[in-house]
């Protein structure tokens, strides 16, 4: 089974319902969104800011995962870079950063009744917001073993 395969497989087991997975594609883009925004407000010199560090090492761990799947994830991140810049203010990164762990909480607690995957194993905070890109485009195929989505 390949790396991307076994973490899916892993952060999937504790995301089947539907409603966590709509609370978690709302809650994981305002966190990381609030990350970025927060981290837009730390110049590293030029144009250059934290949140951009951020990005690019994380690209290199979602495209060491699977490369088109890596490409799409990367791709989020940067527009999502984008609107932190443009959203200007650490205020709002944290206002977002906040709510969106609100909706991860209802997710967890409403519709899937089990606590956070991240809690097991913290690389699940990098996972996520790749499960939710291939939740929505079905880039990567699950390997059959996999445990379904309900």
């Amino acid at each position: 089974m390949r790396r991307i395969d076994a973490l899916f497989a892993d952060y999937g087991s504790s995301h089947r319902a539907r409603g966590n997975l709509a609370c978690h594609a709302v809650g994981i883009t305002l966190i990381v969104f609030g990350v970025l925004a927060m981290l837009a407000s730390l110049r590293l010199g030029g144009s250059w800011t934290a949140a951009e560090l951020l990005v690019g090492a994380a690209a290199l761990a979602y495209l060491a995962l699977d490369l088109p799947l890596g490409l799409a994830t990367v791709g989020g991140l940067v527009l999502l870079d984008l609107a932190a810049h443009v959203a200007g203010s650490w205020r709002w990164g944290l206002a977002a950063f906040v709510v969106g762990w609100i909706f991860q909480a209802i997710g967890h607690a409403v519709y899937e009744k089990n606590s956070p995957a991240f809690f097991r194993n913290l690389v699940h905070l990098l996972v996520g917001p790749a499960f939710l890109v291939n939740e929505a485009l079905r880039i990567h195929r699950p390997s059959p073993d996999a445990p379904p989505v309900r």
